[in-house]
């Protein structure tokens, strides 16, 4: 935890904003935004406009990790913490049982492609399809939730259990339903705030407008950036990609819908 003393090792879990009940979280960030010439700020530990100022500057200015630009809007979310104090942190592991074994079934998954690209179809794909009911050679389907639902169904098959999921190919269905087959449901703006709920074997569902979505699994969470593991993408991010891939690309931000938990189904 953050210390008055010394710069802090880890990131508090909740972004730091205005109102921010984290004094010495914020005292801390402080006088790292001093130090880097983006203040001056009084070292108060209460976040005030000034603060949000110097926060701002310092964005304006500096990189994240990677080198992208942030995101210039005076909030200290995890990306921005990482790009303060230059500390990398991941979370990448699960207990879980299902979920655990549901994420090395997606991770055997990667490098699988359609065949021929761009079609829907293929060996592997035509078997994600089939999982959850929908007979390929009757159109072309988006295949990213049926992905999804057939890692955890092959999972829960080998653990000997129900398949928790929701079996649809819908990925917004699939978000409307899953409370009652017992997921939590966390919304994008409740996890750009906290963090530290997302955890390695949730999925995450973005909505597109006009009923369009993609959906995959959480890997990991490395400094607010997803590593995760989808299926119908390609190394951009598209929802209508050719294949099975790991990405690392996607902020917490970017997945506006929100994230699915399945650890207590």
């Amino acid at each position: 935890m953050p210390t008055v003393d010394s710069f802090p090792l880890a990131f508090p879990g909740r972004a730091l904003k205005p109102g921010a009940g984290e004094p010495e979280a914020v005292l801390a960030v402080q006088r790292r935004l001093n130090a880097a010439g983006c203040g001056p700020v009084v070292e108060s530990g209460r976040f005030g406009e000034p603060t949000t100022i110097a926060v701002k500057r310092f964005q304006m200015r500096f990189t994240d990790a990677d080198g992208l630009p942030l995101k210039v809007d005076g909030i200290v979310g995890p990306i921005t913490w990482a790009a303060l104090f230059g500390i990398s942190q991941a979370i990448d592991e699960t207990d879980e049982p299902l979920l655990k074994a549901a994420l090395q079934q997606a991770a055997d998954e990667i490098g699988v492609l359609e065949a021929p690209p761009g079609s829907n179809r293929g060996p592997r794909v035509d078997t994600y399809l089939r999982s959850v009911g929908v007979e390929p050679g009757a159109g072309s389907f988006a295949w990213c939730a049926a992905f999804v639902y057939f890692c955890f169904n092959e999972a829960s098959q080998k653990r000997r259990r129900r398949n928790p999921l929701v079996r649809t190919a819908g990925v917004l269905e699939h978000w409307n339903r899953a409370e009652q087959r017992g997921a939590r449901r966390i919304k994008g703006a409740e996890a750009t705030a906290r963090p530290e709920l997302i955890k390695p074997g949730q999925i995450f569902v973005m909505d597109f407008g006009k009923g369009a979505g993609h959906t995959g699994v959480v890997r990991g969470l490395r400094d607010g950036k997803l590593i995760t593991i989808e299926g119908n993408t390609n190394d951009g991010g598209s929802r209508e990609g050719i294949g099975v891939f790991e990405r690392t690309g996607r902020t917490l931000g970017s997945i506006n819908k929100g994230f699915l938990d399945y650890s207590e189904a």
